[in-house]
């Protein structure tokens, strides 16, 4: 008999419910009315302070702000989902805080995507194998079409997958990225992450496929 699927969630937007760090001591996180807006002119990952288990799919909605704004740039929607530390007792990547800096996520494992990246150049996912200075990258993952890039002003909806052996991608409902990984990150952490860019984000939940 099949167990039954587990109800869908929204991840609820207030300030104890997620975990900031910030490269730039200026960068600003407010959440009011249903939405984050996070303006940063550094390296920023939002993390959702609960774990969450596969299979699971994360839904959210983001607006690249570009109103003339400091950091108003268009740039770089990542997120890190089923992240884990191995270096952590629990796994969490918050029990060692990190400085918002890029780098210091080497050594996380972690699915990785980043949309738009390099001022909206580059489109990619990733694996991360919990190595510095290591992020693979297959050619199938790294895309610069202009159909891969962002639009400012525009609400765009994203999915995240991690479905035992199935990880993807999708924007709108169109497939950005999909993977078949034999060894699969099956539960871990979300993470919002950009850097120098003004975001907002909303109707964040997760759902299980």
């Amino acid at each position: 008999m099949m167990a039954a699927a587990l109800p869908a969630r929204d991840l609820p937007i207030r300030a104890d419910a997620w975990r900031i760090e910030a490269e730039n001591p200026a960068a600003r996180v407010r959440m009011a009315a249903g939405t984050i807006d996070v303006d940063t002119a550094g390296g920023l990952t939002l993390w959702y302070a609960k774990r969450l288990s596969g299979p699971v799919a994360i839904e959210f909605e983001a607006m690249a702000v570009a109103a003339g704004g400091a950091n108003d740039t268009v740039s770089d929607l990542n997120a890190f989902w089923m992240a884990t530390d191995p270096g952590a007792t629990d796994g969490s990547p918050l029990a060692a805080p990190r400085s918002g800096r890029f780098e210091e996520y080497d050594t996380l494992l972690t699915y990785y995507v980043g949309i738009g990246g390099n001022r909206n150049t580059t489109t990619r996912m990733r694996r991360y194998v919990g190595r510095p200075g290591d992020r693979p990258l297959l050619p199938q993952h790294d895309r610069a079409d202009r159909p891969a890039m962002l639009v400012a002003n525009r609400w765009t909806r994203i999915r995240l997958v991690a479905d035992g052996r199935r990880i993807a991608v999708s924007r709108d409902g169109a497939p950005l990225f999909a993977m078949d990984d034999p060894h699969p990150y099956t539960r871990g952490w979300f993470g919002f992450r950009t850097t120098a860019s003004h975001w907002r984000l909303r109707h964040v939940r997760v759902t299980h496929p």
